[in-house]
């Protein structure tokens, strides 16, 4: 949902407003969401093209608050459309779900819905019935009674509109012979929106690529004059995308339309966007305050993909399974029914007829060639096909994968609002999220009474002023003196990391690390080509607004390659350990001692710092 020419609080709204998941919540199982149409209740106007906003003594909201969204849900038991509804009191911010609107015992989508003579009546798609049916709101929302049979035609996305002193149907008759699927346009016209009807002297309009927006796609409008139609894109996969058209010319004999730019910003999310794979319908309508209001549906995956991954992977494991079945054959044929002695020729001997060397080179033939089946590429492709097939089944559709975003690649940011008499709650929320991965940050909304300190909070999320990593050092005494994990282990503490392996800011390591404040450190490390990891944890000590600039994380598994190689990172421990005692006297005279910060072991009880 989108909306213009509003100051309200509410907006913009988080989209999107209606999932799958909501109206499953609510009690009607679905999987499926689609094909949304706005009812505006009381909006005190007369609308030329469609007469959507209603009117008359029983909707008198006259500011035109509240919103009705119709929509198809396809059930999940079921596997059929039916008609939900929801309702929003605040322009579209926030939706209750009401329920189902409209059930029948074929697949119902596209509701239509728009006001006549005071009455409310929805017209929406049940195609696999072969009619096009009008339903007249008896206890709106949620109760309707079949009105009229209008068309004996399985139409589909069909919509009504008043202009130009006629009433015009458009909608698309996908089952002649030769009708070209999702690329038909029919139009009819009558003198009252129930009928009777008669078609438009040019029908079909359109039979043409499904690609170029025949198939309606949404309500049509009117701006500044100007009659628009919604058609659908279908050329990648069914509702890739809307196009809108300038309606230029309609009467009884002509019609004429020209494509006009959406003015629709895809999404920079990819297919992580709630409509990133596909959108195939618009609904736009004027509000009495004079802005523009939209909702658009969306979908995450092409059309069938489900269906395409399952057929693509149990297509690559039949593959691998049919060449594992044949390389056995092959080679069992060669080992049992091609024996080794038929290969009398090699030993030497030449007192074979001419007619025993043909089969021989031809059984050599045969060897060489499983010989070569048999190779290692042969098992890689194999192992590959059969990773294919269970990528492919059971791997998703690729829609949660991380999408770059101002050079980064994305995660989440979670806002919570709370208050001192709820500060044990924050402490659980943010223990629990900063530990999932796809965590980048954390908001907290102070609401009443004195905020907790940051020291207060067990957050793993990566610091800004902190390095996270693997392997602590500690750093006390007099003099100063560098040491292994084994001294910080025994004294039960750190208060540095190296950061040969651990987690930090890129932006604010660099820009310390090469900033002015540095210059007398790094060429200390330039000197000794040594002591970059110290230096990087004396800069994040005397720059960091927080005390603690450390945290240790166990790693799940480590091993020692020296061990095995007999190579460490110094081929002298002695040393490179006193040279980097001596770079931590110079750097504690340059940047203040790290001797006074000391931070245990298991400190944050979270079984991941012991």
């Amino acid at each position: 949902t989108n909306i213009s020419n509003n100051d309200s609080a509410a907006w913009p709204v988080a989209n999107p407003v209606v999932t799958c998941a909501s109206v499953s919540d609510a009690g009607a199982p679905s999987n499926f969401v689609a094909d949304p149409f706005l009812f505006i209740q009381g909006s005190g106007q007369v609308n030329l093209v469609c007469c959507s906003c209603v009117q008359g003594p029983a909707l008198n909201n006259k500011d035109g608050d509240t919103f009705y969204l119709f929509y198809e849900t396809k059930n999940s038991i079921t596997m059929q459309g039916d008609i939900g509804v929801s309702k929003s009191t605040d322009k579209g911010a926030t939706w209750q779900q009401l329920g189902i609107a409209l059930n029948e015992d074929w697949h119902l989508s596209y509701p239509y819905v728009f006001e006549h003579n005071g009455q409310i009546y929805m017209m929406p798609e049940g195609s696999k019935r072969g009619d096009l049916r009008l339903y007249r709101a008896v206890n709106f929302p949620l109760q309707w009674r079949l009105e009229k049979v209008i068309m004996k035609k399985p139409l589909v996305d069909s919509f009504i509109i008043n202009y130009g002193g006629k009433y015009w149907l458009f909608g698309s008759d996908h089952s002649g012979f030769g009708t070209k699927k999702n690329g038909q346009l029919e139009i009819w016209y009558s003198n009252s929106p129930l009928g009777p009807w008669k078609p438009h002297k040019k029908n079909p309009i359109y039979n043409m690529d499904q690609s170029l927006g025949a198939r309606n796609g949404g309500r049509p409008f009117q701006y500044e004059g100007n009659l628009y139609r919604m058609g659908q894109d279908c050329g990648d996969t069914y509702g890739r995308r809307v196009r809108v058209f300038k309606i230029e010319t309609l009467t009884t004999k002509e019609y004429k339309e020209i494509e006009v730019p959406l003015g629709f910003v895809e999404p920079n999310k990819g297919r992580n966007a709630w409509n990133g794979a596909r959108y195939h319908h618009l609904d736009v309508q004027h509000l009495p305050s004079g802005g523009w209001v939209a909702v658009m549906d969306g979908d995450r995956v092409p059309s069938g993909d489900s269906i395409r991954r399952f057929m693509v992977g149990c297509v690559s494991v039949a593959v691998a399974a049919i060449l594992i079945v044949l390389l056995g054959v092959l080679l069992g044929f060669v080992n049992c029914i091609v024996p080794l002695n038929w290969f009398i020729h090699n030993t030497g001997k030449r007192n074979l007829t001419l007619s025993w060397e043909r089969p021989n080179a031809f059984t050599s033939r045969v060897r060489r060639f499983c010989s070569r089946l048999n190779r290692f590429p042969t098992f890689l492709r194999g192992v590959g096909l059969m990773c294919i097939g269970a990528k492919n089944i059971y791997g998703g559709n690729g829609s949660e994968e991380p999408y770059p975003y101002k050079g980064q690649y994305s995660q989440f940011t979670l806002l919570t609002m709370t208050y001192d008499a709820r500060l044990w709650n924050l402490k659980m929320y943010v223990k629990h999220y900063s530990r999932c991965s796809s965590v980048a940050e954390i908001v907290v909304v102070w609401n009443k009474g004195v905020p907790p300190k940051l020291s207060d909070l067990d957050s793993a999320v990566p610091h800004p002023d902190r390095i996270v990593g693997f392997y602590p050092r500690l750093i006390d005494g007099s003099p100063l003196k560098y040491r292994g994990e084994k001294y910080a282990r025994t004294h039960k503490g750190y208060n540095m990391i190296l950061t040969g392996a651990a987690f930090i800011d890129s932006q604010v390591a660099f820009k310390r690390y090469w900033g002015e404040e540095a210059k007398k450190g790094r060429e200390m490390v330039d000197k000794f080509f040594n002591c970059e990891d110290v230096l990087l944890n004396y800069l994040y000590a005397n720059a960091s607004s927080s005390r603690r600039t450390v945290d240790y994380v166990k790693p799940a598994w480590a091993i020692d390659t020296s061990k095995l190689s007999g190579a460490a990172i110094s081929r002298n421990t002695k040393v490179h350990y006193g040279l980097r005692s001596h770079c931590l006297m110079k750097f504690s005279e340059m940047y203040g001692s790290l001797a006074g910060r000391k931070w245990g072991f298991d400190s944050r009880k979270d079984g991941w710092d012991v």
